[in-house]
């Protein structure tokens, strides 16, 4: 925490990595248990149980009735990311993402040596939305694939069963493949309902992946799990031969934690879970609001609170000063692209105290406003 925002530890609380810091769920402290005493970690034959586990989850919770078939383990979503975009697209082509939006979508695309297009949200209720009209307007000819965050990260932002239909039939005018990264499928809030891209418009299945994972959900990134749902045969068959060429295997530890936390003891946990983060929403959100000009955004879901001070009549030097020397808090800085320049986003993934101090102190910092 020090090295990122110079922050000592000792009374710094950390706010930007999107992880929560919560005690695992006991169904994966027992599914871990039970790799301990069979005291083998060797070879195993296959990643089937977590398919499996990963379909019966996307049909259960979110009324998605997946072909098992159509998923493919990955080693997280960031490699599935990579290895679509070096599979899928050439160098030089543009990637459209949806800014300001999870940086990873702009080192991924530039590592792979692909350019980035980004395609600005507008902010109308309070909310992002995707601009159609000025995305088409400013085509190059050269944009070969759309990545988006659903839902979004940062702010949580759900797209509607409309807005993914608008964007299917936009990839379909100019064949573009469409990427939906949907790790935070799980954590719609109360009066809010998440709708899979493939349940939105199934008609664009033949140009559509989707990525899921556990990870967010249930704090298991470090498990490097992922699912690739391609439904076109083709596509499948090439992706599916990119994971061989580069020799790359789901991990033991990962399918035994995907297999477990999809299950119905795992749904009784998220059930807990979320109405918790809400809770914690709604108290970061309502107390940073009380800060002259400072404007949280609405959350719909996910713990990662997205705050803009560009009303303070502050630098972001001096916001920045503020939330790191006199608050003593490390929220995420910078790289979400246009758009972001005036935010911070906070992980509220915690405790709802850690979430109260964090308030009473941002309070503090910028008690000097009018």
């Amino acid at each position: 925490m020090e090295a990122y925002g110079g922050v000592s530890p000792e009374d710094g609380i950390a706010m930007w990595v999107a992880d929560m810091d919560f005690r695992a769920a006991d169904v994966l402290q027992e599914a871990v248990q039970g790799l301990l005493e069979k005291a083998n970690y060797g070879y195993f034959a296959s990643d089937a149980k977590a398919i499996q586990a990963a379909a019966w989850w996307m049909k259960e919770r979110h009324g998605w009735a997946v072909d098992p078939d159509w998923m493919t383990s990955t080693l997280g979503l960031g490699h599935a990311i990579a290895l679509l975009l070096e599979t899928f697209t050439d160098p030089g082509d543009e990637v459209i993402i949806f800014t300001p939006v999870y940086h990873e979508f702009t080192n991924k695309t530039k590592n792979a040596g692909r350019v980035v297009h980004e395609s600005p949200l507008v902010i109308r209720d309070g909310i992002y939305h995707m601009d159609f009209d000025a995305l088409e307007a400013g085509l190059t000819g050269k944009e070969k694939a759309v990545l988006i965050s659903s839902p979004h990260n940062p702010a949580g932002r759900i797209w509607t069963v409309e807005e993914l239909q608008q964007l299917a039939a936009f990839c379909e005018k100019h064949d573009l493949l469409m990427i939906s990264d949907e790790i935070h499928h799980d954590l719609a809030f109360p009066g809010n309902s998440y709708t899979p891209f493939m349940v939105a418009a199934p008609e664009a299945a033949h140009r559509t992946i989707v990525l899921t994972a556990a990870s967010k959900t249930f704090n298991i990134a470090g498990a490097r799990n992922a699912a690739v749902t391609i439904p076109e045969a083709e596509k499948r068959k090439k992706f599916r031969h990119a994971l061989l060429v580069h020799q790359t295997q789901p991990n033991l530890l990962g399918v035994e934690l995907t297999a477990a936390a999809y299950t119905p003891r795992g749904a009784e946990w998220v059930d807990e879970l979320v109405p918790y983060i809400a809770g914690n929403a709604q108290v970061f959100n309502d107390g940073v609001a009380q800060i002259p000009g400072v404007v949280p955004m609405p959350m719909q879901s996910t713990y990662l609170a997205w705050v803009d001070f560009a009303n303070t009549g502050l630098s972001m030097e001096d916001v920045l000063r503020r939330v790191h020397e006199d608050a003593r808090l490390v929220p995420s800085v910078g790289g979400f692209g246009t758009g972001g320049e005036t935010f911070l986003r906070f992980n509220i993934g915690t405790r709802r105290a850690n979430v109260e101090e964090a308030v009473s102190r941002l309070q503090d910092a910028f008690s000097d406003l009018q």
